[in-house]
């Protein structure tokens, strides 16, 4: 059972994905509580009181605006969205990424002293390595700590999918696996229409070439953050019910699968190396990494994901060891 005794959600990053996550939290009844913490203290208060402004509309909850470590205390889950941005071309990603693995230590640093039941849900990118690092560092239990993962782009994969076959992606189940990026691929075998594999029911539908469906709607789900960001600067909505359904999934211990970011032990012929697999969430947050049946394609996949976010990690320490 879970040890969890409130619905308090505190979200870390005041931006925009930070404020769209708490606008679909409030609307989803889930959470009693909502605390928003920013370094910048008048962006979280803007936001908690534009937020708290829609209470008469929301099912009940108070949102509100406080500095942390204080804003961690009796929180059931803490969500993690607060980052920086790369400040120019002459700034590397590996620099970046040392700096967004500092920001996130620190803070799963004082939610582990200051609230030492929560979970923490980490959204900021690279968001695997990054749940990688407070995992590593705060020695939590693995269901503890756990990442956004693929959840949003295998939500995109279900869009694309149901756009192209004329069906509600409600009655599409599918996963996209691996690193929340580049190298993250569609886990085809594991797709199916009410329970028909969706190469039999592709079959039957006869639309399009199965084989053509299969790499324009894989290439479409890995470009579709760069499409978005193009043309609006950042994406924010589907990142925020995103998380929205896996916190909801956490407080009302729902026991979904999800493919969340999530540190394997072993799990797929895979060690020491967090990224996107399905996962049951429920009140302890990760309470079982499930290890699909995947074909040798596909498993070949996910091992060269592994190794593209290992290499990174490696980097990282090697940085972080250069600056000591």
């Amino acid at each position: 059972m879970s040890k969890i005794s409130s619905r308090k959600v505190v979200v870390v990053g005041a931006g925009a994905v930070g404020s769209a996550f708490a606008y679909a939290l409030a609307q989803a009844g889930a959470a009693e509580e909502i605390v928003l913490t920013d370094l910048n203290a008048d962006l979280a208060k803007g936001q908690a009181l534009d937020l708290a402004h829609g209470t008469p509309f929301y099912p009940t909850v108070s949102i509100r605006a406080e500095a942390a470590p204080a804003a961690y205390e009796h929180a059931a889950v803490v969500v993690v969205t607060a980052g920086k941005a790369q400040a120019g071309p002459d700034q590397s990603r590996l620099d970046l990424l040392a700096i967004n693995a500092k920001i996130v230590t620190i803070v799963a640093e004082q939610v582990k002293a200051t609230a030492p039941e929560a979970i923490l849900l980490v959204v900021s990118n690279p968001v695997d390595i990054l749940t990688h690092v407070a995992a590593a560092r705060t020695a939590w239990p693995r269901g503890r700590i756990l990442g956004s993962g693929t959840v949003l782009d295998s939500a995109r994969f279900r869009y694309l999918l149901a756009s192209h076959c004329g069906l509600s992606p409600q009655s599409i189940h599918a996963s996209i696996l691996g690193e929340h990026g580049d190298s993250e691929f569609a886990a085809w075998s594991l797709a199916h229409v009410g329970g028909m594999p969706f190469v039999e029911y592709c079959a039957i539908c006869g639309k399009c070439a199965h084989s053509t469906l299969r790499d324009e709607v894989e290439a479409e789900v890995r470009q579709s953050a760069y499409h978005i960001i193009g043309y609006k600067g950042s994406t924010s909505f589907g990142v925020g019910m995103a998380m929205r359904t896996i916190v909801a999934a956490i407080l009302r211990n729902e026991r979904r699968v999800l493919t969340v970011s999530a540190t394997l032990h072993g799990e797929y012929g895979l060690d020491n190396v967090t990224l996107g697999v399905p996962c049951i969430i429920g009140a302890n947050g990760i309470e079982r990494v499930i290890e699909a049946s995947l074909t040798a394609y596909e498993a070949n996949a996910l091992r060269k994901s592994a190794s593209l976010l290992q290499q990174t990690l490696a980097d990282l320490d090697r940085k972080t060891s250069e600056k000591r």
